[in-house]
């Protein structure tokens, strides 16, 4: 087995958006790194890097890390899944490099670290091997809910949640049998979204929201949102809880 190195990676959880919900122990981790890595969309800038912007120190190494591929080639592709796999492979040497300096490396991740994020990839990749320590995030999920003012789950409620790349027929399989959920993933999916609603008998109480927690969030009821792409920022919302008073 082997004997973890002087370095120290640090799995950064920076919340649903607004810089004031990440947490206190998220800040440290920040002020305390060596050098700070972040996953972005080549050309623009990284969502978490743009979250932690208020509290970056500047003696910090920024290590940008941008996927070669994100919605240009199918998910199932093989050749998507050659790229991503790759990257992540070299992201982790990047990161692996700092580490064997002897440095503090934290990996930023929008909402938490182990929920969808890309993080969990470099995660697997170095933790048997440095010393390793994950800083859970504030989730899009509770951002979303919270923004709406809307209570999802309660007792015995089953929460559910989906991504928004199922099938038509799966997603309307998984919503008529859940008592509440979110679906994630929106973006070009939609029309196929609000149809598996609409199968499912839920498309009247589900609620669309858009970047929830940050200063342009908006909230409506998802009959009343047309068909166009969601930002990437952007859920689903399925009440539960029919007993409410």
């Amino acid at each position: 087995m082997s004997t973890p190195s002087k370095g120290r990676l640090i799995g950064v959880g920076t919340g649903p958006g607004d810089p004031e919900l990440l947490t206190l122990k998220a800040v440290r981790a920040l002020l305390d790194a060596d050098v700070i890595a972040h996953f972005l969309k080549r050309g623009r800038n990284g969502n978490a890097r743009t979250i932690v912007t208020p509290h970056w120190q500047e003696t910090a190494i920024e290590l940008p890390l941008a996927y070669p591929v994100t919605t240009e080639i199918h998910r199932h592709d093989g050749a998507y899944k050659a790229q991503i796999a790759a990257f992540f492979e070299q992201s982790a040497s990047q990161i692996a490099a700092h580490l064997d300096q002897g440095r503090t490396v934290a990996v930023l991740s929008e909402g938490d670290p182990f929920f969808y994020g890309s993080y969990m990839h470099i995660h697997v990749r170095l933790a048997p091997f440095y010393k390793t320590e994950v800083i859970p995030g504030i989730t899009s999920l509770s951002g979303c809910w919270s923004q709406a003012g809307v209570p999802l789950m309660q007792g015995d409620d089953v929460f559910t949640v989906l991504p928004g790349t199922l099938s038509r027929e799966d997603l309307a399989q998984r919503l008529a049998t859940a008592d509440s959920a979110v679906i994630m993933k929106v973006g070009g999916n939609l029309p196929k979204i609000r149809q598996a609603l609409s199968d499912a008998g839920k498309l009247d109480t589900a609620i669309y929201v858009e970047r929830g927690t940050m200063e342009n969030a908006l909230v409506l009821r998802l009959s009343e949102r047309d068909d166009s792409p969601a930002p990437y920022f952007s859920q689903v919302l399925v009440p539960g809880w029919t007993g409410r008073p």
